[in-house]
């Protein structure tokens, strides 16, 4: 009986597992410790790709925000020396509430022909539609207050008057009164050449051709260009709109005879009151377009011939001369080139230095997880032993 539950016991326990050699025992850690260090550099090397992204998508915020206020700076001269055709008064709709859009309504026809010299028939326009015609030409004179007297008698044999006018001595501008030629006490914004002037004159629309023309006889025309718009479709509109509007007008004015309380009377007269002032909103616009369309405007820039010198070393003292003035010129060419620079290169150190310092950070605290990490695993490494 004692036997055969000794033999039971002997086969429930199970074999003891083999000793393992310090050798395999170092084999075996040292294969998990390279496993944790490849996850711990996989993981490193995603977080420092998620880093770097971030620091240049932060460097790219930083320059757009200081690239942006030159970019409109100079996207806002540029539309300023761009001429307008006159005060873009919206065209409101007292009915619907809404703005009519002068491009809206008509896809305008602007055709801009450039050329050495404006295209003839520049005033013909078909006798049904509404064109506002602007030109502008460049010529080059011998004597510019001469060419500034041509050109307003001209305008003014044709019933045209001038609307704007400066001459430049030196580089420095100074207006003149169109009619008395005084000078102005104070300076136009208008762009001109130094030493040039330019002159803006309004003529009837069938007048600009022939004064464009006469431009030839003052010198060479050196640019010209003619631009037509055509508002057929918005003078259309504001007319109904006047239309409607008078209508409007005119049936309350019958109300408020027919008015049976004070309270009808006092809402007849508000009523009456905001229909007036969106008629004669509408008739002050289309009187504008109409003003534009009989009335052409002429700019002509006035500018004199530019002397060419030519270098003509005749010695040793006039080649060195030139030498130096071409070092001169190369040298501060360099200067104004590194100053351009130095913004742009502060701001992108800048950034770098931002991102630099966030990777230091992060692989710092990474090498002192590891480091921790490993001093843990020796502690254990003794204990066990």
């Amino acid at each position: 009986m004692n036997t055969e539950e000794h033999a039971d016991t002997s086969r429930e326990l199970p074999e003891p597992l083999p000793e393992l050699s310090d050798a395999r025992i170092d084999e075996i850690e040292d294969s998990l410790f390279a496993e944790i260090g490849r996850e711990r550099t996989s993981r490193r090397k995603r977080r420092t790709g998620v880093w770097a992204v971030s620091g240049a998508a932060a460097a790219v915020i930083v320059v757009a925000a200081v690239i942006a206020p030159s970019v409109g700076g100079l996207v806002g001269g540029a539309s300023s020396d761009e001429s307008a055709i006159g005060p873009s008064a919206p065209i409101e709709d007292s009915a619907a509430g809404g703005v009519a859009d002068p491009n809206a309504m008509s896809e305008g026809l602007a055709e801009t022909d450039k050329s050495s010299g404006i295209a003839a028939d520049s005033a013909v326009a078909a006798p049904d539609r509404d064109i506002i015609t602007t030109a502008t030409a460049t010529v080059v004179v011998d004597d510019i207050s001469d060419a500034v007297v041509v050109i307003t008698d001209a305008a003014q044999s044709r019933d045209g008057y001038v609307e704007s006018m400066s001459i430049g001595q030196s580089g420095q501008v100074i207006p003149v009164d169109p009619t008395t030629g005084m000078v102005y006490d104070s300076t136009m914004p208008y762009p001109y050449t130094p030493d040039g002037a330019w002159i803006t004159v309004r003529v009837p629309a069938d007048g600009l051709q022939s004064l464009v023309d006469q431009l030839s006889g003052l010198g060479e025309v050196t640019a010209s260009s003619v631009n037509r718009q055509d508002v057929t479709e918005v003078t259309l509109d504001l007319e109904a709109r006047v239309d409607a509007a008078q209508a409007s007008v005119d049936r309350l004015t019958q109300l408020m005879t027919q008015a049976g309380s004070l309270s009808d009377l006092i809402a007849a007269e508000s009523a009456l009151a905001e229909r007036q002032a969106t008629l004669e909103s509408y008739q002050q616009q289309l009187k504008y377009y109409d003003e534009q369309v009989a009335m052409s405007t002429l700019t002509v820039t006035l500018t004199e011939p530019v002397e060419t010198v030519e270098a003509n070393p005749a010695g040793f003292s006039d080649g060195l001369a030139a030498g130096w003035n071409g070092l001169v010129a190369t040298l501060n060419g360099i200067v104004i080139a590194i100053g351009f620079l130095i913004p742009w290169i502060l701001v992108l150190a800048v950034a770098g230095l931002i991102v630099w310092a966030v990777v230091a950070l992060v692989q710092r605290g990474r090498s002192r997880r590891q480091s921790a990490g490993k001093a843990d695993a020796s502690e254990s490494d003794q204990g066990t032993d």
